[in-house]
């Protein structure tokens, strides 16, 4: 079951990876280059602070999973910021794609999401932890999302508009939500129930980041000052058994 669920995430990530592809040279073919200021539409902004807000714990995903800071956690947040979830999509397959057979067997995500000296319950000593720290920042995110959202309502009217959907707003609303199923699919992993996972998702794709923020927190404040950051990224079950061994 478990080496089924690394081949279908690795080939569903693949796939993502050439829908955007495609759907950025199509945009491209259409529209031409997105850098211009006609296209800087108020709902378009406040897409693109919804979108980077979603990167966030990507980026900081990479940065804690790459062991080299400059030429590896750098580079692909650099991708990351400019490519967005094409970045996302190739990075997530490379990391399924260096599964050894016994870890796609045992548990691939388990594998895929912690880095490598973490998987013996590994990990330096810090005299400050950086729990608290990351509460703060993914609150902050979240209500500058919720600040973002009202204030755009009130200036420029509802999204649900036609003229608003543009081929760059299009290309832009798939991005997104192609990054939203990537948090979605960990979503998944971390919740114990069908249903729990079923109505988070729901809100991330209604909410965007105002979830994302919502949930890391929720997350987070399962974790105490003394806990390693990185427990934030598993299971109940993982999470339980990574403190066992570190004690």
């Amino acid at each position: 079951m478990a080496i089924h669920l690394a081949s279908g995430l690795r080939s569903l990530f693949f796939v993502l990876c050439c829908v955007m592809v495609a759907t950025l040279i199509y945009t491209i073919s259409i529209d031409g280059l997105p850098f211009r200021k006609d296209l800087l539409t108020p709902w378009m902004a406040a897409t693109l602070v919804d979108f980077y807000i979603n990167v966030v714990p990507l980026a900081a995903w990479v940065l804690y999973k790459e062991t080299s800071l400059i030429i590896g956690a750098i580079l692909w947040i650099i991708l990351l910021v400019c490519f967005g979830s094409i970045t996302t999509c190739a990075y997530i397959f490379i990391q399924f794609f260096k599964l050894s057979p016994e870890e796609s067997a045992q548990d691939p995500m388990y594998h895929v999401l912690l880095r490598h000296e973490n998987k013996n319950g590994l990990e330096q000593k810090r005299k400050h932890s950086p729990v608290l720290v990351a509460r703060i920042t993914f609150s902050i995110l979240g209500c500058l999302m919720l600040g973002t959202l009202i204030y755009t309502i009130l200036t420029d009217g509802s999204p649900f508009r036609k003229d608003l959907l543009t081929p760059w707003m299009n290309a832009t609303l798939v991005d997104f939500y192609i990054n939203v199923i990537a948090l979605s699919v960990w979503v998944a992993y971390k919740e114990s129930s069908w249903l729990g996972a079923f109505l988070w998702i729901t809100l991330f794709i209604c909410f965007g980041s105002i979830t994302t923020c919502a949930y890391i927190v929720k997350q987070l404040l399962q974790l105490t000052s003394q806990d390693p950051l990185y427990l934030v990224l598993l299971n109940r079950e993982n999470r339980a058994e990574n403190r066992y061994e570190r004690t």
